[in-house]
């Protein structure tokens, strides 16, 4: 996709990035600030989890292992306030055994923009290509 730079796509990808490094530096308060109050975020297939604790309780497990995302692109649609934002990703992370871990799936999450504060996700699944896979059949 060809972004110009100060284009909704754009500012769509940079808050999704916002909230990745927010992740690889441990920052739970920047990371929940990404998201719009009652967002709702899938932190296991086909669950989704709603409200403040729950979703601190859930990025906090998950800042536990020191993950570290990359995304192969990004496709974002925008119509008005709202966003679709389609991104392929890779995990990598550390057990509390120490063993490694390695993820990868399909973001598909929904933005919405809002004043102040500019997009902010809504709904967020990290697991949307799961339905593509031959585990779904």
């Amino acid at each position: 996709m060809n972004v110009q730079p100060h284009s909704a796509e754009a500012e769509v990808i940079s808050a999704v990035e916002a909230m990745t490094n927010a992740f690889h530096r441990g920052a739970l308060d920047e990371i929940l600030g990404t998201y719009r109050a009652g967002a709702v975020v899938a932190f296991e297939p086909g669950t989704a989890s709603q409200g403040d604790q729950a979703l601190a309780e859930g990025f906090r497990g998950f800042i536990e292992l020191s993950p570290r995302f990359t995304y192969s692109g990004h496709d974002v649609l925008v119509a008005g306030d709202l966003a679709l934002h389609i991104a392929p990703w890779s995990m990598t992370a550390t057990a509390p055994d120490g063993s490694k871990i390695e993820q990868h799936g399909l973001s598909v999450a929904v933005l919405l923009k809002s004043q102040p504060g500019g997009w902010k996700l809504v709904i967020d699944n990290p697991y949307g290509g799961r339905l593509l896979s031959d585990e779904a059949n």
